[in-house]
């Protein structure tokens, strides 16, 4: 592949709800652009984008896949990406790197919760799109319904630029609404023909629309239309390429991937319709100055890791775009974001798994440079006379955790570095030790992304590891007071033991801890031995009689005592204090607490319903509602942690993909009654079998 200048370089996402066949479509521009001699399949695992053994097992995309490609003496580097919201941390970093994106739709599903997801994100990145409907040779294909449903959700800016020729299996090319012919499939490439007499009155009426759709992006242009004046087509189409790389107009084009019908004419399309890539210029900030400044790719070098891989055979790959100079092979780069010099070796640029060389990265491009020490995802590569850093990539938050344990002993040391390197790689992974339970948490955005990780694990570093809902932090308090006296006394032989000490239990205001108040007079119990006896409390405190969980907000007053002068020591007064403890704990009426989280729930307005429901099966109070922008939701309430162990499973399900919460621990609530027994069953049942081990 030669090397080209940003003014002939186009960087374009693939991106669709999954199944739409977004990997397939790279797979056929591929193929029709002569990328590759041969078209894989999906089905078959054989496709260039999809190579990882977890994506070729379940037959979807997993990562965001490079993909460059040559036409018409331009480079467009493809990135297909993932489809199902698990992986939308792969969209994210690829949105960054790109100037547009290419929307695939199925041809009888149509705009799906992907979709949408999609179509959102690129216009939070201010990205144009092009749509193209796929799969127009399958049974039930309906163009008309696809048009309106795209315009039912994203607006009549939505213009078909294509008319499909043929239906079903009788599809067999395509109608251009500008230059009002038709182009019959022919093998890779297509023959021009007049558009059919049953199609025209379609055809004209499509390319009415789309002039009074382009002259729209255009003010001189629209008077003048307005005013009776004719347009010639070279303005119209000018005014096309205008509004669609301002995002006013999104074109949609149509075909198959699967029969390769189509696939030129969407090419052509990327390259006539979308930014070069040095069109545009950026925002950084100064790191000098601190504040924000506007580049243009003649500015010194900057660029930004969009994306960290590890490769078992060639290490950990880094792959950057460069907005502005150049990055050369055997040269050093700063990394401005940990301000450390890297030294690079061979740049190269990759097709799937395929590393194909360069010599530069050129202002414009994308490209990937492998074993760097410092630099991670969204990190800021820039000159370092001329020091910026780019905003950070924003990734979503992990919505679904589990605990993980070695499957051999041993190898906790092992795994514990694997996740490290995996976190490098996947942003939305949050790697997390519990004080309190001892456990190593796993926090990704569902239970099909954490399954992946473990797969990863094993196979690029050769460690197994097996997952478990995390322990719930249960606590125990107090709702009554007692007074109660314990005394450890024991003779033998020589010296015996003897502590003894009365005190009082009483419950204080949640979240209040505890609190020990010494009101000893007279020497009743010597004070040596009094901090002997705080201690044994508040060992006693993390052990409660229930379910020996630690017992929380409680004041236990030391009211008297006696001492023997000879065998009394601290070890006594510990004892004496922990049989005190363990007395008044009976006495007090004991309850077990069960940890309640705040929940701040996102989804669409038409699934709040839903979701106030399900939340109320979950034992959930909710604490309001209100809306936010863009027909979207906030539903606020208060659930027990116990009934959240799968909630990012059961939310996917309940709004198709939509929706996302957030959750924060707030404070410790009575366990019902019936819960609490089973749940102390069951912890009394699993101390049990860990003391016999």
């Amino acid at each position: 592949m030669k090397e080209y200048t940003g003014d002939r370089i186009r960087n374009v996402a693939i991106v669709g709800h999954g199944g739409a066949g977004t990997t397939s479509v790279t797979e056929a521009l591929l193929y029709r652009s002569e990328a590759i001699s041969r078209m894989g399949k999906v089905e078959d695992g054989a496709t260039t984008t999809d190579y990882e053994p977890e994506e070729i097992k379940r037959g979807v995309s997993v990562n965001a896949t490079l993909a460059p490609v040559e036409w018409r003496d331009s480079k467009i580097n493809f990135i297909d990406t993932p489809g199902f919201a698990d992986f939308v941390a792969e969209v994210k970093g690829a949105f960054r790197a790109v100037d547009s994106a290419l929307i695939v739709v199925c041809a009888t599903s149509g705009v799906q919760v992907g979709t949408e997801q999609c179509w959102k994100m690129a216009e939070e990145a201010g990205l144009p799109r092009i749509v193209f409907v796929n799969k127009m040779d399958r049974d039930n294909a309906d163009y008309d319904s696809i048009l309106a449903n795209l315009r039912g959700k994203f607006g009549k800016r939505v213009l078909p630029l294509e008319l499909p020729l043929g239906k079903a299996e009788k599809f067999c090319g395509v109608i251009d609404v500008f230059k009002m012919k038709a182009y019959k499939a022919n093998g890779n490439g297509a023959d021009e023909i007049d558009i059919p007499e049953d199609l025209l009155a379609w055809a004209k009426d499509a390319h009415e629309k789309m002039v009074e759709a382009a002259v729209e992006a255009d003010d001189n242009c629209l008077m003048r239309y307005l005013d009776g004046e004719t347009i010639e087509d070279e303005e119209i189409r000018n005014c096309l390429i205008k509004g669609i790389r301002q995002a006013i107009i999104f074109p949609v084009i149509c075909g198959s991937a699967y029969k390769n019908i189509g696939m030129g004419r969407l090419l052509n399309a990327v390259i006539d319709y979308t930014y070069p890539a040095i069109l545009n210029d950026y925002k950084v900030t100064d790191c000098k100055t601190g504040l924000e400044v506007v580049r243009d790719a003649n500015a010194p070098m900057a660029a930004l890791v969009f994306k960290t891989t590890s490769d078992p055979f060639v290490g950990r790959l880094s792959f950057m775009r460069v907005f502005s100079g150049k990055i050369a092979s055997d040269s050093i780069i700063y990394n401005a974001s940990c301000e450390q010099e890297e030294r690079i070796g061979t740049v190269f640029t990759m097709r799937g798994k395929t590393q194909i060389p360069m010599k530069n990265i050129y202002a414009g491009d994308i490209g990937v440079v492998s074993k760097l020490q410092y630099t991670s995802t969204g990190d800021t590569i820039s000159d370092k006379t001329s020091p910026v850093k780019f905003s950070p990539i924003v990734f979503p938050s992990p919505m679904y955790t589990r605990a993980i344990y070695a499957k051999k002993k041993g190898d906790e040391e092992k795994i514990a570095n694997a996740l490290n390197r995996l976190m490098d790689e996947d942003s939305t992974i949050v790697v997390s030790r519990d004080k309190a339970t001892k456990e190593t948490l796993i926090s990704g955005m569902g239970d099909q992304h954490i399954e992946i990780i473990m797969e990863r694990m094993k196979r690029k570093f050769g460690v197994e590891a097996q997952l478990k809902a995390p322990i719930i932090e249960y606590r125990e308090t107090i709702r009554g007071s007692a007074e109660v006296e314990g005394k450890h006394k024991k003779q033998s032989g020589g010296h015996g033991q003897y502590g003894h000490v009365v005190i009082k239990m009483e419950p204080l205001t949640a979240g209040a801890g505890f609190e020990f108040v010494d009101k000893i007079f007279g020497g009743a119990v010597p004070r040596q031995y009094i901090p002997a006896v705080e201690k044994g409390l508040r060992e006693s405190i993390e052990h409660g009689i229930l379910a020996g969980y630690p017992v929380v907000d409680l004041r236990i007053t030391l009211l008297d005592g006696s001492y023997h002068a000879v065998d009394s020591s601290e070890m006594a007064f510990k004892i004496a204090a922990h049989q005190a403890f363990q007395k008044a704990c009976e006495k007090a009426s004991p309850v077990l607490l069960e940890p309640y989280y705040n929940l701040a729930v996102y989804c669409a307005e038409s699934m709040m319903g839903d979701v106030i429901g399900d939340l109320n099966t979950k034992r959930g109070r909710i604490l309001g509602m209100q809306s936010i922008e863009g027909g979207m939701s906030c539903v606020k309430a208060q659930v027990p942690y116990a009934e959240l162990a799968e909630y990012a499973v059961d939310l996917r399900a309940l709004t198709q993909g939509l929706g996302s919460f957030d959750m924060e621990f707030d404070h410790y609530e009575d366990a019902p009654q019936r819960l609490a027994e089973k749940i102390i069953a069951a912890r009394k049942a699993q101390l049990a079998t860990e003391r016999e081990k």
